[in-house]
């Protein structure tokens, strides 16, 4: 398939999944009984909604309706009751219909860490902080974020989340003990990066590996679910501190397209805070125990 079926794909796909969430009697259609066929809204029935003509509908969710305005993206929107993740969605998965946004395209995520953004990391010695990129990449991590996700060093090849997530299962359940939900955040911000950024092969390649051997990533592609990275909690099954659930920020890194900065943050005084100062002395007792072994046989520890 070339990039410009494929971006007609995209579209096709995600207009009728979002159209399929939507039932008439939700947007105050008649159902028209038991011989109703279609899941959720007919096409003509989001052209009227949305004041287009049914053939131009088509058209448009087919992905061969090139360019259309703003007004009649933002009618088709409310029509199929998008969210704001998912009408940005929309809207860059048909600009990448038009060749020149293609050309425009930011190519491969930035996978280059600043020197500045290593000295942050290793000053935030009491929070767990961890620079990923939109492929869930880790491409830099201080020493309570990477006890924090020990695990997801183990596996070979660069760390990273997604393919922890569903193709070490097992050990990914539990460390997460809300891991379907994850998952499920995990899937849909991949679909937005895809979305966001056609362009990068290494995210395609990695949206192929997980799709062909993992039979629970494959289900919730399917959703085409979009999700932004944002602030929210996640819960943690830690062999040193227990089952905890903590608060993290998310920030982009405007230095670098694609890169995005994740702090947990639990409130001081609060039993997740003792929980993370459990684990800074864990580590503390660890660097100084491997520092130790390294002077007594006259080397250095290394980063």
């Amino acid at each position: 398939m070339d990039e410009k079926e494929a971006a007609r794909a995209a579209v096709r796909e995600f207009l009728t999944t979002r159209r399929a969430r939507v039932t008439p009697a939700d947007v105050g259609l008649p159902a028209h009984g038991a011989r109703r066929r279609v899941k959720g809204l007919r096409r003509e029935e989001v052209a009227l909604l949305a004041g287009v003509s049914p053939e131009y509908y088509v058209r448009l969710e087919r992905g061969h309706a090139t360019g259309p305005s703003a007004g009649v993206v933002e009618a088709v929107a409310d029509a199929l009751r998008l969210e704001d993740d998912e009408r940005a969605h929309l809207d860059r998965l048909l600009a990448a219909l038009t060749p020149a946004a293609r050309r425009r395209s930011r190519g491969a995520a930035k996978d280059q860490v600043t020197p500045g953004m290593r000295v942050l990391l290793d000053s935030l010695d009491h929070l767990p902080a961890i620079v990923f990129n939109g492929r869930f990449d880790i491409l830099a991590v201080n020493a309570l974020g990477r006890a924090l996700l020990a695990p997801v060093f183990d596996m070979p090849g660069r760390p990273n989340s997604a393919r922890f997530m569903f193709l070490d299962e097992p050990r990914a359940k539990d460390l997460y003990p809300e891991w379907d939900l994850i998952t499920g955040d995990v899937v849909a911000m991949l679909r937005t990066e895809i979305g966001r950024n056609p362009d990068d092969h290494e995210l395609t390649e990695l949206i192929e590996q997980l799709t062909a051997r993992s039979t629970e990533f494959r289900t919730r592609w399917a959703t085409n679910d979009v999700r932004t990275q944002r602030a929210g909690s996640k819960s943690f099954r830690h062999p040193l501190i227990g089952e905890v659930r903590l608060p993290y920020e998310t920030f982009r890194v405007e230095a670098h397209s694609g890169q995005l900065l994740t702090v947990y943050t639990p409130n001081p005084g609060s039993p997740e805070a003792d929980a993370i100062r459990l684990l800074a002395s864990w580590c503390a007792d660890t660097q100084r125990s491997e520092s130790s072994t390294a002077a007594a046989r006259g080397g250095t520890v290394e980063d």
